[in-house]
């Protein structure tokens, strides 16, 4: 039986008609129409079905890394999800990394700072959000280095418009009270916020700077504070498995909405570090936890993964302080410069990038 609650329609054609709507707490999909027996539909809405969401108010939020329910948003990328089947790719997932100005020096940070202390300017980063929003895009998240450092951040969230969702990555550093309320001000939809592990003496240190822990927690206050959806962002490694738990009941107790774990990858500062890759047994061990836990909500990137393939170049893209575009953030490799030609040409010709799809990350395989 259905609980006496709102239905939040997610996609409406004559061929595709799915809804949702809570039951004890999690959210349940209703699903009809010819294409709803495809295998790709099922499999894409089993994603949520029976999970429990970020946030169920006046609008549906099934995670911070997806647009609410109703939205222009949401509704562009469930159409870019129907062309998705069609071979048609859609840019859904930009991350541009703004800077490289950053406190920390964190042991596996994607993005060692060039020394150059390069950074976008706000004009090249409105041009490329302009670009992205055209192609489709409907998640903007802004990187670094870290992007609290960035004076005119919230003027660059403030330029997303309601075609897409905006999310920040910090470790909290410069993430102050009034950062947060000029963000929230501005549209930003949530905040990812980095951990390494739920002891102080252990985050600090991988994150190069002692107190980042202690910033970390007050950007959680000060985000949830300002009235921003909360997402615990943790970079796993074989070191830090056994800490499971401890990472659900810190996101729990500190009232985020949103946990998500990922896999370390070795690049950047850990390129060559293979040594810290989950195992098998690592990755049986995630999943059964993630699938026995209750609130708050668990996104594990290993198995959305495993579900549907690598991302990159297929809907993510990521582009660096020197205007190079990635495939994602992980994946060094350029395909092109935001400064000799449009992002549309240099995302039709990432086309042919040859990991597309495959179960596993590129940079894990070598």
């Amino acid at each position: 039986m259905k609980s006496a609650g709102r239905s939040y329609a997610l996609y409406k054609s004559p061929f595709l008609q799915a809804s949702a709507y809570l039951q004890d707490g999690r959210t349940k999909i209703d699903v009809a129409g010819p294409l709803s027996m495809l295998p790709q539909i099922k499999f894409a809405l089993q994603m949520f079905d029976g999970q429990i969401p970020a946030q169920a108010e006046e609008k549906l939020s099934l995670s911070t890394w997806i647009p609410p329910v109703p939205s222009l948003a949401f509704d562009r990328l469930a159409s870019s999800r129907i062309k998705a089947m069609l071979g048609v790719r859609t840019p859904d997932q930009v991350t541009i990394s703004i800077t490289e100005e950053c406190p920390n020096r964190c042991a596996h940070c994607a993005l060692p700072n060039s020394g150059n202390g390069l950074q976008l300017s706000p004009q090249t980063i409105k041009d490329i959000i302009s670009q992205i929003l055209d192609m489709g895009t409907t998640l903007v998240i802004f990187d670094g280095g870290e992007p609290s450092m960035y004076r005119e951040l919230p003027e660059l969230v403030k330029f997303v418009d309601d075609r897409a969702i905006s999310t920040i990555f910090t470790s909290g550093a410069g993430f102050t009270a009034k950062l947060a309320s000029q963000l929230k001000d501005a549209g930003l939809y949530a905040v990812n916020i980095s951990l390494d592990s739920p002891p102080e003496e252990e985050h600090d240190p991988m994150r190069g700077r002692k107190g980042v822990f202690l910033d970390a927690m007050q950007a959680i206050e000060n985000a949830l504070h300002a009235g921003l959806l909360v997402d615990l962002y943790v970079v796993l490694r074989r070191e830090n498995m056994h800490h499971l738990r401890e990472f659900h009941e810190l996101a729990h107790c500190r009232g985020a909405h949103e946990l998500t774990f990922f896999e370390v990858v070795p690049t950047g500062r850990w390129s060559g570090r293979k040594e810290a890759a989950l195992s098998p047994e690592d990755h049986d061990l995630l999943d059964k936890f993630v699938s026995s836990s209750g609130a708050p909500r668990i996104f594990s990137v290993p198995d959305a993964y495993r579900r549907f393939g690598c991302f990159a170049a297929s809907s993510w893209m990521h582009i660096t302080p020197a205007g190079d575009v990635y495939p994602c953030a992980c994946y060094p490799q350029s395909w092109g410069s935001i400064f000799e030609e449009p992002v549309r040409k240099i995302w039709g010709r990432m086309s042919s990038f040859p990991h597309k799809g495959r179960k596993k990350c590129p940079m894990r395989e070598n």
